[in-house]
């Protein structure tokens, strides 16, 4: 049997959240670029679960802009699928099937663009969200009208100019934008890009006037791993227990986050915020930038070289050695915590990184170390350097130092493969000696925007972690530190 709106009575498996006849019902109030599945497994999730609890009363309507990958799972589903919640929340297994019914229907922006134009007549659509990658948000000079825009922001200005015509530039027709893409300040950056595009398609002022006076651009940050559907036995698995087959199945972590830069007019026209504590709209969301960059982003970066060098493929994996899951709990709760370089009290960041370290341990999520190492030398200097600079202690973090000690050993290239915009750079350095591989990255101001070896005892601490990887390698590394505390 197939997951769709016909076969969803036959759906009798215990447990199984599953949508109500009346959601079908509900009118379409958001427009939503991207058929991807951290959208489905975050904003999704939360208008389902507020259309649930009737707190919301409204349906997604998605557009693909993009010719790869069939949509046609999303016709035969009836938008239908299933969300695999999996992980461990405040110490307690979590396991949840939803059949989510936020989606009304895909329409393809190249063969359907009238018929998304025509939703910009309808008053009771009042929010945009997109996630069209880092890449989407750029500005592409190109005209609008006549056309099938090509880029995102271009397809999004016409949208918005054909409200405006609509409803003559009143007031009460202004959207609600919330892009997710993983771009600091990315309603500001978007919001910029459109008023560009608009003034080069020479728009009148007034539309200018009304997308500044009466949208709302928001940005925001996502936060929840959505690897998207399970491997083959897994999913095997999945849909003997549930009792059908969903081509559109993901699994997720339990942990969710949706942080949204709003006034009380958001609070308002987004009103499923209420229905889970993981949506948050305040006037200031950089707490939560800096929680996750410094305390997840931060420990997996200054983790993964070592986790690599030790033999550990996953995540998960290297949490269930007992050294290693020490290393990175003092790494974030010792270290991370206590100087990242946004005023906050320490019992917050400790609460997050405790939440994060569930994350880490959850068994369902399978996160390559690997893919982690990924821009390796861009991360350390975004997420790690400005704790680094701002540690007060007298004597140097000791997990930093083996974590960066690690970063240089891997960026030697013998570990595994290197894909860092400075692979080049170092394989050249390491043609010295590690004292000089040493001294001469720590104190490249290009990488890291400060002389590390300006902070004091750092250049020798880092010199000699490296030496004890090289001749005795990571477990041994770890275990030295064990030894320190």
């Amino acid at each position: 049997m197939n997951l769709s709106k016909e076969t969803l009575a036959s759906v009798k498996a215990p447990g199984i959240v599953k949508p109500s006849a009346e959601i079908f019902a509900m009118p379409e109030k958001v427009l939503q670029f991207g058929t991807g599945v951290l959208l489905r497994g975050l904003p999704d999730y939360f208008i389902d679960k507020a259309n649930r609890r009737g707190l919301f009363g409204g349906r997604v309507v998605v557009v693909k802009s993009t010719d790869s990958g069939d949509a046609g799972a999303f016709d035969r589903q009836d938008g239908l699928y299933t969300l695999c919640v999996r992980g461990i929340e405040d110490g307690k297994k979590v396991e949840e099937n939803i059949i989510s019914s936020a989606i009304s229907r895909v329409l393809s922006a190249r063969d359907g663009w009238s018929e998304i134009l025509k939703l910009a007549h309808r008053p009771e659509m009042q929010i945009v969200v997109s996630n069209t990658t880092e890449v989407g948000i750029q500005l592409v000079e190109e005209a609008i009208e006549g056309r099938v825009p090509a880029s995102f922001p271009g397809k999004l200005l016409a949208f918005l100019y054909e409200r405006y015509k609509a409803f003559s530039g009143s007031a009460d027709s202004g959207m609600v934008i919330v892009p997710t893409e993983l771009i600091v300040d990315n309603g500001k950056k978007l919001a910029g890009i459109v008023q560009q595009l608009a003034v080069f398609n020479r728009l009148d002022e007034g539309f200018v006037a009304w997308m500044d006076e009466h949208c709302r651009w928001c940005s925001s940050l996502v936060d929840r791993i959505v690897p998207g559907k399970p491997d083959a036995a897994t999913l095997q698995q999945l849909e003997r227990d549930l009792g059908y087959k969903d081509d559109l199945l993901s699994i997720s972590e339990v942990y969710r986050l949706w942080a949204i830069q709003g006034d009380e007019k958001v609070k308002q026209v987004l009103s499923f915020a209420g229905a889970d504590e993981g949506v948050i709209i305040a006037p200031d969301i950089e707490i939560y930038r800096e929680l996750k960059l410094r305390l997840l982003n931060g420990t997996h970066t200054l983790s993964c070289g070592l986790a690599v060098l030790a033999g550990f493929p996953t995540v998960k994996s290297a949490m269930d050695d007992a050294a290693f899951s020490s290393f990175v709990a003092d790494l974030m709760l010792k270290e991370i915590a206590p100087n990242i370089p946004y005023e906050l009290p320490l019992a917050e960041a400790r609460d997050f990184g405790l939440k994060v370290l569930d994350r880490f341990r959850n068994p369902h999520i399978q996160h390559q170390w690997i893919s982690i190492t990924m821009q390796y030398t861009s991360k350390i200097r975004m997420r790690v350097v400005p704790v680094l600079l701002k540690h007060y202690q007298p004597t140097p973090p000791p997990h930093m130092v083996l974590g960066f000690a690690a970063y240089l050993l891997f960026m030697r290239g013998q570990s595994g493969p290197v894909t860092d915009d400075r692979a080049g750079y170092f394989k050249d350095l390491w043609q010295k000696e590690p004292s000089e591989v040493v001294k001469t990255a720590l104190s490249d101001q290009g990488l890291w925007g400060a002389d590390l070896t300006d902070v004091p005892g750092f250049e020798a601490a880092v010199r000699e972690g490296l030496d004890t990887l090289m001749n005795k390698g990571a477990a041994a590394a770890l275990a030295q530190l064990t030894n320190k505390k």
